[in-house]
């Protein structure tokens, strides 16, 4: 009897990761529904071997080895490939994996230390992340690739190995990400980027993915430009014109939902202290400013909402560039006739109302005609932000 008790003999870490690897390579053949059920039954032992059962705790020995094993195996890369080709119910498990395997650290590890495999995954295997960026070319894959995402965004590699990707030549080899990028030390972050590695999809799903993929985009794309100031701020200043044509297309969206998130977005952005360089830089062109004030006329009271915290930096700054002051001078009287009355039923609103009483004065005062700006007296501090608003204060 004793072949009998062999079959429950629970297999080693080593033997699942080769196992799933195994799986996985038959998923595009003529076995790929038996594929399928054995991905699924071998996820979900690595699962409870990570987690634990109600009956049983996890094995710290177990899972340090698993974990060894699922990198050995480049397992990470290849799971994240795989994603989309699985079961709703695979899909939820390789995502539980995923963050499991991203938060592990190895036991008696420094507190400050980086978890394990996700250290080996930006210093050796960064196609990982952009694989998992890729889950948002599928609808099936788009929330369990995005909610991954956003927990290892928490880390600055993470963020700089997304907007510093860039692609091979020719077709991205779709088994390693096509990312260039082999060590994260190896990033060269003064070189302005093509716009074709992975963050700048980012833009299509965003507008053109449908709502499951263009709502969890959105809320990784947010995460990556509000999460990181000092890299970001330094990557939007190298990259300004190539990034706001891009995000331009956002903020003109026919869709509600991208247009109102995008506009809000724009906002937080220009107002954050780590961007003085980039709100100044934008502020000084009248194509923005033209955008910002066909804003204000949208028939969508929050669309115009969010329009206003954006146009508000252009009136608030005290050195216009002479092609704005000659927009706000022009349209000086149509100004102070609309301002006035502007979603005049947001009366519980004490800050709006301070904040539009101010633009009315200052445009009430400009002079007659435009004047070359002065050299720049506003500092990084110059720029606050109310983290209550949706879009700061600018003072």
């Amino acid at each position: 009897m004793s072949f009998l008790f062999g079959r429950n003999k629970q297999k080693s870490s080593a033997e699942l990761s080769r196992l799933v690897k195994e799986s996985i390579s038959r998923l595009d053949g003529a076995g790929s529904q038996k594929a399928e059920e054995d991905i699924a039954r071998l996820l979900a032992q690595i699962k409870h071997i990570l987690q634990g059962t109600t009956e049983t705790e996890s094995s710290p020995e177990q899972v340090y080895q698993l974990v060894v094993s699922l990198i050995q195996e480049d397992l990470l890369l290849l799971l994240g490939v795989a994603i989309p080709k699985l079961p709703f119910e695979t899909r939820k498990d390789a995502q539980v994996i995923f963050s499991y395997v991203f938060r592990y650290k190895t036991p008696n590890s420094p507190i400050a230390a980086e978890p394990f495999a996700l250290n080996h995954v930006i210093n050796n295997r960064p196609e990982v992340i952009v694989a998992l960026c890729k889950g948002y070319e599928h609808r099936e894959s788009a929330m369990s690739c995005g909610t991954v995402l956003r927990e290892v965004l928490k880390h600055d590699a993470v963020a700089a190995i997304i907007l510093y990707d860039e692609p091979k030549g020719g077709s991205p080899n779709i088994t390693n990400g096509g990312s260039v990028i082999r060590d994260v030390t190896a990033i060269q972050y003064g070189v302005p980027q093509t716009g074709q590695g992975i963050f700048w999809r980012f833009f299509d799903w965003v507008e053109s993915g449908g709502f499951e993929i263009s709502t969890d985009a959105f809320s990784t794309f947010r995460d990556i430009l509000t999460k990181h100031k000092q890299l970001v701020s330094s990557y939007l200043t190298k990259n300004f014109t190539l990034f706001f044509g891009r995000y331009n297309s956002l903020v003109l969206s026919n869709n509600y939902v991208t247009k109102r998130q995008s506009i809000k977005l724009l906002g937080e952005i220009l107002l954050d202290r780590a961007n003085y360089q980039v709100m100044t830089a934008y502020v000084d062109s009248a194509d923005h400013l033209k955008i910002c004030m066909n804003l204000l006329r949208d028939e969508r009271k929050m669309v115009a909402y969010e329009g206003f915290h954006v146009f508000k930096v252009f009136v608030a700054n005290p050195n216009k560039s002479l092609a704005v002051q000659q927009i706000l001078i022009k349209n000086r009287n149509k100004l102070l006739k609309f301002l006035p009355d502007f979603l005049a039923d947001r009366t519980d609103d004490e800050q709006f109302s301070d904040e539009k009483s101010f633009l009315i004065r200052q445009i009430e005062t400009m002079p007659s005609s435009s004047i070359p700006p002065s050299a720049p007296q506003m500092t990084g501090a110059g720029t606050t932000v109310n983290s209550t608003s949706g879009a700061g204060t600018v003072t």
